[in-house]
């Protein structure tokens, strides 16, 4: 496994690679949700890169950029084993040289909803990297989990309408047993916190296993909000159902419209976020 950090070497490395390229990004805080996204590019390609890279522009102005955890040997080590090619971990300055950033993505519909409207500016911060790391990179698929299921969805649009010669490629969420998502994130929580973390996963479980008996998304939503309310650390951002292709509010529960319910919730100063569908994912 090589490790590059210059663009320079990775455009050299770029032309001798053969055969199918898996890009799995990530900003490093390596857990088994990532690794498991590392494995699938592994078998299905000729080579695997990961990209490690704390992306600035993803973050508000209030949001833990400073403090997000950060330790390349651990993540390196936990690569080591995985089948994984090349490790690409540029500084800040040789992905944004002019500092700040001119380039902006106006969407439409996708960046109404949900952690784009909670987090505003979010959603462009990730486009501009993605798009960049496409743009050096030039994989043939490039692997993203569940748990951020907007995220996916418009990178998908992205891929579709700038004619991005790869595939988006979805992979499931990954849980803690006690069926906490797995975030980079949780390092970050309390004991107590992460107890009453377990609430939300819970819940999204408890709205699919009574998916038959739902009669609309009121009654949905009124369920989860009051099987979170015991839990006073949690303070919910959104709980919400939305259908699974375009984010947009269904019609109906039945299983033709892909309800997912998403939810958001912040725990202290950790914002934890988690999707089940209803019935099953889009196809």
């Amino acid at each position: 496994m090589e490790l590059i950090s210059d663009l320079t070497q990775l455009r050299q490395q770029r032309t001798r690679w053969k055969g199918t390229l898996g890009l799995v990004p990530t900003m490093g805080a390596l857990h088994e949700g990532h690794l498991s996204l590392v494995r699938q590019s592994v078998r299905e390609n000729d080579h695997t890169l990961v990209s490690i890279f704390v992306n600035p522009t993803q973050f508000g102005p209030n949001e833990d950029f400073e403090k997000y955890p950060r330790n390349l040997e651990k993540d390196q080590s936990l690569l080591a084993d995985l089948g994984v090619d090349f490790v690409f971990a540029p500084d800040t300055r040789s992905i944004y040289p002019a500092g700040d950033t001119f380039i902006t993505f106006q969407l439409s519909k996708l960046d109404e909803v949900l952690c784009a409207r909670s987090r505003p500016g979010h959603m462009n911060g990730v486009l501009q990297i993605v798009s960049i790391l496409f743009n050096l990179i030039q994989p043939s698929r490039a692997y993203f989990g569940l748990k951020d299921y907007q995220q996916q969805l418009i990178l998908q649009t992205l891929v579709r309408e700038l004619h991005f010669p790869l595939t988006v490629v979805p992979c499931p969420i990954v849980r803690d047993p006690d069926g906490l998502a797995m975030s980079s994130r949780n390092a970050y929580l309390s004991p107590k916190e992460r107890e009453q973390a377990l609430a939300l996963s819970q819940t999204l479980a408890q709205i699919k296993l009574r998916r038959t008996i739902w009669e609309s998304v009121d009654e949905i939503l009124e369920f989860g909000r009051a099987q979170l309310q015991p839990f006073p650390l949690i303070e919910l951002d959104y709980l919400e159902v939305l259908g699974g292709k375009d984010l947009q509010p269904v019609s109906s529960l039945y299983p033709a419209q892909h309800p997912v319910t998403f939810v958001a919730a912040w725990l202290g100063k950790t914002r934890l976020i988690d999707n089940m569908p209803i019935w099953e994912y889009p196809g």
